[in-house]
């Protein structure tokens, strides 16, 4: 008769109960020791050292869902942002950089929830701190502050939020002391038809960065040309339409000496409309962004922005979102403070003093 396959026994993994087997003591003990469990009996040091020895020797690995009973601590925190599918977010990945760095230095897991838009989607956010999660960063969040989003159990911190939410720390940057500072520059430099492609209207960013703008020009003395302000968004695709848009109405024109954008995105856009039309950066428009993301650095010419610390930022939330889980009266508080992060200008090749001559808007097809 053939031989019978052997069955091969499969060995099972370590429990607590084989721990605390080895180690002589109760299960309880040893999930007191391994989990970090409360526990009202005293558990000496050499108790708590021949535990851990007996699951070295075992292999013992914790159970996370057993842990997180015991703790109330899932070690996870939450990102949620909008993701709309369409062109790559630098903005998104340099704050996301920051936050895994961080996140991982503590220790803790990360969970995205992508959103559609935060009119529609905000009133998913207490539903996603069902205990999955033990705190929740909301990035760039553009409501107007509505409180069924809150969440009585999870802490929530905000980065560049649109409006402040009662007793969420938010973190931001002072925008339009950057957006000032970088008119100034070109100002220096001798431009004085300088257009701005703004953000979208209503939003705090858009308003911030717009202000500081007009501010710039009034404190030259520069009369400020309303047509010279053009809304896009955030993206190169609604900078290059607002921007062929403006020049189609505008043939025979003087062409802005410099073009500031509201955003890294939309300077790039910028600046490839402006290729297309056979105008070179910066010897025929000086071209400069907004936060200073890694598309800046990969441009060709490399691009004149206002840097934002965007990891830094990123990394920070992560800090005080933690602190916050740790201490739950914090989180529960009805005031919280925005934390301002200073930005600097960081000069590159897409700037330069305007032409000599001036150059006119030439005819779109």
């Amino acid at each position: 008769m053939p031989s019978q396959p052997t069955k091969t026994k499969t060995k099972r993994a370590a429990t607590l109960a084989d721990v605390g087997r080895a180690a002589g003591v109760s299960a309880m003990a040893a999930s007191a020791t391994l989990n970090q469990a409360r526990t009202s009996s005293r558990i000496s040091g050499e108790t708590r050292e021949r535990i851990r020895q007996a699951a070295v020797k075992l292999n013992y690995r914790p159970n996370i869902a057993a842990r997180a009973l015991a703790t109330r601590r899932m070690q996870t925190i939450g990102v949620a942002a909008v993701v709309d599918g369409g062109e790559l977010n630098y903005y998104f990945l340099e704050v996301f950089n920051g936050i895994l760095a961080a996140a991982a230095k503590h220790e803790q897991n990360t969970t995205v929830f992508s959103l559609h838009n935060w009119g529609a989607d905000a009133a998913r956010l207490p539903g996603l701190c069902d205990g999955r999660i033990d705190g929740l960063i909301l990035l760039a969040p553009t409501w107007t502050a509505p409180e069924s989003v809150r969440s009585e159990h999870t802490p929530y911190v905000s980065i560049h939020a649109n409006s402040v939410l009662s007793g969420v720390a938010n973190i931001e940057t002072d925008e339009e002391q950057g957006a000032y500072e970088m008119i100034r520059l070109l100002i220096a430099q001798g431009h004085r038809r300088i257009m701005h492609i703004a953000g979208p209207e209503g939003l705090t960013g858009t308003e911030r960065r717009t202000r500081g703008y007009k501010r710039a020009l009034s404190s030259a003395r520069i009369a400020l040309d309303p047509s010279l302000i053009v809304p896009a968004g955030f993206s190169a695709g609604t900078a290059r339409t607002a921007l062929r848009q403006w020049l189609r109405h505008h043939p025979g024109h003087l062409l802005p000496q410099a073009i500031f954008c509201v955003n890294d995105s939309t300077a790039i856009g910028c600046m490839e409309t402006l290729a297309e039309l056979g105008l070179r950066v910066p010897d025929d428009v000086s071209v400069a962004g907004f936060d200073d993301t890694l598309v800046a650095r990969i441009a060709i010419p490399q691009l004149t922005s206002v840097r934002q610390p965007l990891r830094e930022m990123g990394g920070k939330a992560v800090d005080l979102l933690l602190a916050r889980i740790k201490n739950p009266n914090e989180a529960s508080g009805s005031s919280a403070k925005s934390l301002v992060f200073p930005v600097d200008l960081v000069p590159r090749a897409s700037m330069a003093p305007p032409p000599a001559v001036d150059r006119i808007v030439p005819v779109l097809r």
